[in-house]
């Protein structure tokens, strides 16, 4: 356990919400756990600290008294209801997974094991304590899921994944999400649990680890690397911004709807290529290279991954009119505050240099990877 995590009523009277998240030390998690803090929110960051994770991308609320980082692994049951026990949160929010498509293709198992079994785990360990509490506690309480779009599948030209639409998986990761996001719903209607799950786009922003498509491309741009973007660059998604995603969850986790799926978009459909262009350009005008040449010369086009899903795109009117949430930020303006975050924050992203082929091509075909 690092720091601490005992304060139930603010100065104000008012009883302030316990929040456990799981994976709060990743890269979603963690825009959540430093809004949830910021706000007030007592936050429990359960976080195994795998090699996508770090402790860096919540210092700013390490020092909280409403902020506390237990390491663990959430298939383990024991440890997960151990830790609900003692901090008694009034919800939880799983964002814990392996999310790389293209590790997911040469490691498989590794997402089955955390995404599968290790939200079979959690349901578990949470079912236990939901069955403890009374009163408002229990009212109150929610399970709250965070999936992803590619448990859709594919998109062609037209159209938009919505609430109706089945699922589809085609990659080992989006197959995993999808069987967690089932187990979830399981555990409500057989035994009662209260859920509510929410399926997201492309996220980009500060914090992301190196080894998806926008940071990727920034830091092999600013180290004169080649750009490898996998096909012709056609492949479309839906980017969203983390700090808007994160609004979402927590407004989704204190007015959701019990049994409800919430999806949530960015509203803003880019081509991989046109990203990777428009990164270059920033950077030209930002960080210039040395040779003076364009960054985007660096662009090489390698053989594309096997399975790669052409499109995704969500509809998130539901949950805007359900919630009166919308993204704020544009691509335009996210791209670039986020290429200016990475030129600004080398001492957080440097050291993740070292683990394992972070800036180097993954899966089967290999090239820049295109997930959250």
């Amino acid at each position: 356990m690092r720091g601490r995590c005992d304060v139930r009523d603010r100065e104000d009277g008012f009883v302030t919400v316990r929040l456990l998240i799981t994976g709060g030390s990743g890269f979603i998690g963690s825009a959540v756990v430093r809004q949830a803090v910021e706000r007030g929110i007592s936050v429990i960051n359960v976080d195994k600290l795998t090699y996508a994770a770090t402790e860096g991308s919540t210092s700013a609320v390490a020092d909280s008294n409403r902020y506390v980082l237990e390491i663990a692994d959430v298939t383990d049951t024991q440890a997960m209801s151990d830790i609900l026990v003692r901090y008694r949160p009034d919800r939880v929010m799983h964002l814990a997974a392996e999310t790389h498509v293209d590790r997911s293709i040469d490691r498989p198992s590794d997402f089955v094991a955390t995404n599968v079994l290790g939200t079979a785990s959690l349901l578990t360990a949470a079912l236990g304590y939901y069955e403890t509490l009374t009163g408002d506690q229990r009212d109150q309480f929610r399970f709250h899921h965070i999936s992803t779009d590619e448990v859709f599948g594919a998109l062609g030209a037209t159209g938009l994944f919505t609430l109706d639409s089945p699922y589809d998986p085609k990659s080992p990761y989006s197959a995993s999400k999808a069987g967690a996001d089932h187990l979830v719903r399981a555990w409500n209607h057989t035994y009662g649990l209260p859920v509510v799950v929410s399926n997201c786009s492309n996220n980009y922003g500060p914090y992301q680890f190196p080894e998806k498509l926008i940071p990727l491309i920034i830091i092999r741009a600013l180290n004169g690397l080649s750009l490898p973007v996998y096909g012709a660059g056609e492949n479309v998604r839906d980017w969203l911004y983390v700090e808007d995603h994160a609004t979402a969850l927590l407004r989704i986790a204190e007015e959701g709807e019990i049994g409800s799926t919430y999806l949530i978009g960015g509203d803003s459909e880019e081509r991989n290529i046109d990203v990777v262009r428009r990164i270059c350009a920033i950077l030209d005008e930002v960080a210039p290279a040395g040779s003076g040449r364009p960054h985007a010369e660096l662009i090489t086009f390698v053989a594309d991954r096997p399975g790669h899903d052409h499109r995704y795109a969500i509809d998130a009117s539901s949950t805007s009119e359900g919630l009166g949430w919308s993204p704020v930020v544009s691509f335009d303006e996210g791209l670039r505050a986020t290429v200016e975050w990475y030129l600004a924050n080398r001492p957080w992203w440097e050291p993740l240099m070292t683990r394992g082929s972070t800036v180097e091509r993954a899966g089967l075909s290999g090239g820049a990877g295109d997930r959250t």
